[in-house]
């Protein structure tokens, strides 16, 4: 018998008739007739024979009754199952960010995610690359998006997004700008572990910024000021600079890739998933054309 097959068989069984027990499948009746009449032709004996206008059980029937039961459980155990882990996928996301992605990226994606699960609950966390991996590690959250994340004993790096980092001077001037035409002693300093800092340090010549700084807006919020050049990622650029101002393209080209990091034996939930392709259309929306 197949499952279709069970459930009018025990729809008759509660409702006492054909037309009832269509009814409470939602299905017509000559489709539950063809049902019944396809389950007893599989099984090779009749169901319900029909006395005074009424079905009642074969012996044949009355023996199966037990074993459909279990089997109606058994559906009941996978059916509440599912609820609970669609639950679980609804509910609670874990997640860390480096701070210049906690400006309008992950926010955004946060509030599409919260548009389609209203209960879901939060835990979010901004630190730097090296505090994000060791929470990842010790299983405190669950992803970890940053910028040109590295593989490491435990830990896994899925690719997201490539955008490029971008100059912001103070000035009005919205055209490209060469690294060589950039005064290194005028650019705002990252910290020496910072994967930006990291990819414009060979620009620098062996010259120290005269200004250091630990996050990618206070830079930006510097050079507005006129206090330097901040080289910052175009999702800074693109949150912090007033409305009709735009950061000005380095050449040549300096890529930097948007990853999420995650522990190497993690088995992500559909929400988890479905939130990592959220950030990934955030981060192609938010990045300067």
């Amino acid at each position: 018998m197949r499952i279709r097959h069970i459930e009018v068989f025990q729809a008759i069984l509660r409702t006492g008739s054909l037309t009832r027990a269509a009814q409470a499948l939602n299905i017509t009746q000559p489709a539950a007739s063809k049902l019944l009449a396809h389950a007893e032709a599989s099984l090779g004996f009749v169901l319900f024979e029909r006395v005074k206008g009424r079905l009642q059980l074969t012996r044949e029937a009355e023996i199966l009754i037990p074993a459909i039961d279990k089997v109606f459980r058994d559906l009941d155990d996978v059916r509440r199952l599912s609820r609970s882990l669609r639950h679980q996928s609804r509910g609670a996301l874990r997640i860390g960010c480096i701070p210049s992605l906690g400006l309008k990226v992950l926010p955004h994606a946060l509030a599409a995610s919260q548009r389609a699960n209203p209960e879901l609950s939060l835990d979010l966390i901004t630190a730097h690359s090296e505090q994000l991996a060791q929470a990842l590690l010790a299983r405190e959250i669950s992803i970890a998006f940053t910028f040109n994340g590295q593989p490491r004993p435990g830990l896994k790096v899925i690719a997201l997004h490539e955008v490029e980092l971008v100059c912001h001077d103070g000035t009005q001037d919205q055209g490209p700008v060469s690294l060589d035409a950039i005064d290194p002693a005028r650019i705002i300093g990252l910290p020496a572990s910072d994967p930006l800092g990291e990819l414009v340090r060979p620009w620098l010549g062996g010259v120290d910024s005269r200004t250091q700084v630990q996050t990618y807006y206070v830079a930006c919020a510097l050079a507005q000021a006129g206090a330097g050049i901040a080289l910052i990622d175009e999702f800074t650029a693109d949150a912090l600079l007033p409305p009709g101002q735009r950061a000005r393209r380095i050449t040549p080209r300096l890529p930097v890739v948007l990853t999420a990091l995650v522990h190497e034996n993690a088995v992500l939930s559909k929400l988890e998933k479905d939130f990592m392709a959220s950030v990934r259309l955030m981060a192609a929306g938010a990045a300067i054309t």
